[in-house]
């Protein structure tokens, strides 16, 4: 890779030993995927919950620590693992406990920011159009490219640590024009009516895309869709297809660079609402018993907090129902006394956590959960490798069926 003078110094250790681990690091990635230089980003977003960090993770933090490491650049964080003012009555262990606070620890001294969400864009600061930063979470990726018009990669952890320590990263993929070009294009034969119809239609583009390396471009909706319905078509594309990026005519900035013409050389794949049935059909059918009911992953908004509390009213669940949310909209939650209306009805709201990153399989051990129901593609997605059985439907839906017991 070119070096500036800069660059340079850091890898030489003139600009400390936490700097000089970073840019080396990032020089092999950027030698890996053919990187000819940096690029400087603005700010970043680490993903660093503790079940993905482990011991050996919290000790690479504090010897960064000892060895002065203090970020460049603003740098945020993803959601913690666990909840620490409500982790027993999850089964969650003191060691796991200790193991987030080690890490908190670690970051605070490096100056990261603990936001704790992976709803940035709804709740910190929306990166804009060519802004180019240094993200990991996969829903925060693909929302900041897409939607926003950002540019990033899928960080990996350490990645991410290293950008915010140098205040670069290596310029490939999404950094560069040429590989934001759609390769792949969807014709929707449906209107997607609630936030589980977006995360299956996400499921199936991401599915039939199958590669980071595809920019799929979706023609046929026409309606603009909401910020939430993007979050979850998103989120779940990345999901089932490791997608970081696609466009939509109509609706994300970039869609609009590419000419009739251009998109007439690309084969259609058509969507419709047989497809969407079909794929919800793999996740629970009417009667099934459930043992646990989430909303999470992503994290839910200021309005969807709204509409679960009020789904909620004079409600009384069989099962247990947990919400996670940031804490910035936990806060507003609180004050408009939302949480207390959800919570009413022995319903549990998570602060700065998702459910599927805070040991989900040890939860459901300990508590006798496998029939998970929730209304996140995503998260249905990824817990049947946690050992779980889970169902999808929509947020009224779950609600009804915690009440009932069973999926109605």
């Amino acid at each position: 890779m070119e070096l500036n003078k800069e660059e340079k110094a850091m890898a030489s250790g003139e600009l400390g030993e936490a700097v000089k681990w970073a840019i080396n690091h990032q020089i092999k990635v950027g030698n890996f995927f053919d990187a000819k230089n940096f690029v400087s980003v603005s700010n970043v977003h680490m993903m660093i919950d503790p079940e993905s960090v482990g011991i050996d993770g919290v000790l690479f933090l504090e010897n960064l620590v000892g060895m002065g490491a203090k970020v460049k650049i603003p740098m945020i964080t993803d959601p913690r693992g666990v909840d620490l003012n409500y982790y027993t009555p999850l089964g969650q262990t003191e060691e796991m406990a200790n193991i987030e606070r080690r890490t908190i620890k670690a970051c605070t001294s490096m100056g990261i920011l603990m936001t704790n969400t992976c709803v940035n864009y709804q709740t910190i600061m929306a990166p804009i159009f060519g802004e180019h930063v240094a993200y990991g979470d996969t829903g925060v990726v693909i929302y900041s490219n897409s939607v926003c018009g950002a540019r990033s990669n899928y960080e990996g952890g350490p990645s991410a640590l290293a950008a915010g320590l140098t205040g670069r990263t290596p310029r490939y993929g999404l950094h560069l024009e040429e590989k934001r070009i759609p390769t792949k294009k969807f014709l929707v034969k449906f209107k997607p009516e609630e936030l589980t119809d977006w995360g299956l239609l996400g499921a199936l583009i991401g599915k039939i895309s199958g590669s980071y390396w595809e920019v799929p471009i979706i023609e046929g909706i026409n309606h603009n869709p909401k910020s939430d319905e993007l979050k979850h078509f998103g989120a779940s594309m990345a999901s089932y297809g490791s997608i970081p990026l696609f466009h939509m005519i109509g609706t994300t900035p970039e869609a609009k660079n590419y000419s009739s013409k251009f998109l007439n050389r690309l084969d259609d794949h058509i969507i419709t609402l047989d497809d969407i049935i079909s794929l919800k059909s793999q996740f629970g059918k009417k009667g099934d018993k459930i043992d646990v009911v989430v909303f999470a992953a992503p994290q839910l908004s200021i309005f969807e907090m709204q509409k679960v509390a009020e789904l909620c009213i004079d409600k009384s669940f069989k099962v247990p129902v947990i919400i996670c949310t940031s804490p910035q909209v936990y806060s507003d939650a609180s004050r408009m006394k939302l949480i207390d209306q959800i919570e009413k009805t022995g319903a549990k709201v998570l602060e700065g956590t998702c459910f599927y990153n805070q040991y989900a399989r040890e939860i459901g051990l300990a508590n006798g959960w496998k029939r998970l129901m929730s209304n996140s593609a995503k998260i249905v997605n990824i817990l049947g490798g946690y050992g779980y059985e889970p169902s999808l439907s929509s947020m009224e839906n779950c609600i009804a069926s915690a009440v009932a017991g069973e999926i109605v």
